[in-house]
């Protein structure tokens, strides 16, 4: 009976020992889960952007208090072309760029073989036509020479507003795509020189009036409302957007971008400080 007994009293203090064993891993790997939580909360990610000074930059540096809230660290790089900004994302050297429209994107992928994609868009800068020699586009004498983008989109773009405004016709089906060769009337034999966006403003002393990208005017130090002598309408197709590559349109990180942008804080921005230059396009 003793001999029973005993081997009872051990039976119940093996249980007991491995009970208190169990309980003990269970709180050890609780402990361990709730390092972990707290390690992934307080975590920082950092966001590398790309994007042109005026205005795109200015903007960038106004939410990154906000993403850095939300553990992410935004880290801005500024470009002065339009070319390099696209091939730093692509080869993931950057994970977004915040410079450009969707047409000149979708011309962009096509021409350099890139997989860029629009993640949203911010804002619109109005395309203008300007100058230091006449103050009314109906001054424009015979012969006059005008300078534009040289970009294929920018290009088309500026040649659009100019028809718009019956100073050329361009063929019914050359919308976007739009070159110098498409002009069919030129009332007023305009001579045309294509240049780099950003060198347009410095060439309103040798011509007669210029096409400018809203972001170079204002760079330059142009209020686009009262100096454009035309200035492009709000529903222009042309809105500036958030690129990044295909594939990471649901990183958080990048939607945590998306939506700092895309807030009441910049639209009010906008509306104070771009009188009209800029425009909220969400």
């Amino acid at each position: 009976m003793k001999k029973s007994l005993g081997i009872l009293l051990l039976v119940l203090i093996l249980v007991s020992s491995l009970a208190l064993a169990g309980c003990q891993k269970q709180a050890d790997q609780s402990k361990d889960n709730g390092n972990i939580a707290e390690q992934n909360k307080t975590e920082k990610i950092t966001l590398k952007v790309g994007a042109s000074p005026e205005p795109h930059a200015k903007m960038l540096a106004l939410v990154k208090e906000d993403l850095e809230k939300e553990g992410i660290t935004l880290e801005v790089k500024e470009f002065s072309d339009y070319v390099q900004p696209n091939l730093v994302v692509n080869d993931k050297q950057l994970d977004a760029n915040f410079f450009q429209h969707l047409p000149y994107l979708e011309n962009f992928n096509k021409e350099k073989g890139t997989n860029l994609v629009s993640l949203g868009s911010i804002h619109l800068e109005p395309m203008g036509v300007y100058s230091e020699k006449i103050k009314s586009i109906d001054e424009l004498k015979n012969g006059s020479t005008v300078t534009i983008p040289a970009d294929a989109t920018n290009g088309a773009r500026a040649l659009l507003i100019l028809e718009k405004n019956g100073l050329i016709k361009l063929k019914k089906d050359a919308g976007f795509n739009a070159t110098e060769k498409d002009i069919v009337e030129n009332p007023k034999n305009l001579k045309f020189e294509a240049l780099d966006s950003a060198s347009l403003p410095r060439t309103l002393k040798d011509v007669d009036i210029s096409v400018i990208n809203g972001n170079y005017a204002l760079e330059a130090g142009f209020d686009p409302q009262k100096d454009a002598l035309i200035l492009e309408e709000n529903s222009s197709p042309y809105g500036n957007i958030i690129a990044i590559r295909k594939g990471d349109e649901n990183r958080p990180e990048l939607q945590a971008l998306l939506k700092a942008l895309q807030s009441d804080k910049i639209k009010k921005y906008i509306e104070e400080n771009f009188k009209g230059g800029v425009i909220a396009g969400f």
